[in-house]
Formats: C-alpha cells, sequence, structure tokens
C-alpha cells in the first residue's frame, strides 16, 4: 500500500467524509450518510484503492 494521494486530495476527502457522516446525524439521517466513511478512511489513510486500480496519483513525485 504506497501512498497515492496528495495532501490536498487528503483534505478534500476527510472534509466531505466529515460532512457526510454528520448529514447521518443532523440532515435527512438516512444511512446514506455513512458512504462518508469511505472518504474519511481513504483520507486518513492516505491510499486509494481506486487509485491503484487505475494507476491514478495526485502524490507529488519525490525528488
Amino acid at each position: 500500500m504506497n501512498a497515492n494521494e496528495g495532501s490536498i486530495d487528503r483534505i478534500v476527502r476527510i472534509i466531505a467524509g466529515i460532512i457526510l457522516i454528520a448529514l447521518a446525524f443532523v440532515g435527512p439521517q438516512t444511512p446514506w450518510g455513512w458512504i462518508g466513511v469511505v472518504p474519511l478512511v481513504t483520507g486518513l489513510l492516505g491510499w486509494c484503492p481506486a487509485y491503484s486500480i487505475f494507476g491514478i496519483s495526485t502524490r507529488k513525485k519525490e525528488a
């Protein structure tokens, strides 16, 4: 598992995940809000399985 997410990508995923999970409590209160766990976990880990499958990386190349 090599990190394949850049810092901006990780921040956006974490914020989106928190917002979606919060919607499960204060918004329409449907189970769909729990889908926010996926971007939250991938943002915290810095690794996205979909990026790995498609060979995508938003992480800066180290010199």
